[in-house]
């Protein structure tokens, strides 16, 4: 009787933050609006980005470009915390925090060698169908910018 009840409270608790994540206007693929978007020169654009429950957690998937225009894809996994996570595959970062805001908004902060390279602001409008990603920090040469980033849900 005891191990059913640890299993029925582990399989609610499941549910519950599922459901909690699937509540999230993040959660989604979302892809460039470059029409609306404004890069700084040379600047990496982020073409697709996908946010999905992994257990308790959330994974993002980027997929883009670099300042030269090659195929980019880098991954992070962790919660909305504010705390660092490891980032895989983004040369300019090797962790990255995201922290909720309110239900719409997230702030970012992406870290090399425990530097901050970039912060930033993710807002997703009130009918949950754009997200404008706005950020400032130094490229790998060590200049500064600042980029706008509208992305449409899919």
């Amino acid at each position: 009787m005891k191990a059913k009840t640890i299993v029925m409270t582990v399989a609610v608790c499941l549910v519950a933050g599922a459901m909690c994540l699937a509540d999230d206007v993040q959660i989604g693929t979302w892809k460039l609006n470059e029409a609306k978007s404004k890069f700084a020169a040379g600047a990496p654009k982020n073409t697709t980005v996908v946010y999905e429950a992994a257990g308790d957690k959330v994974k993002v998937t980027v997929d883009g470009v670099d300042g030269a225009g090659k195929p980019s894809h880098n991954e992070w996994t962790g919660s909305f915390d504010g705390k660092d996570y490891p980032v895989t595959g983004d040369p300019t970062s090797d962790t990255r925090a995201y922290k909720k805001v309110n239900d719409h908004t997230l702030d970012l902060t992406a870290k090399k060698d425990g530097k901050v390279t970039v912060t930033g602001k993710i807002v997703v409008s009130a009918d949950g169908k754009t997200r404008t990603v706005s950020t400032s920090g130094s490229d790998a040469t060590g200049k500064k910018m600042k980029n706008t980033a509208v992305y449409d849900k899919q």
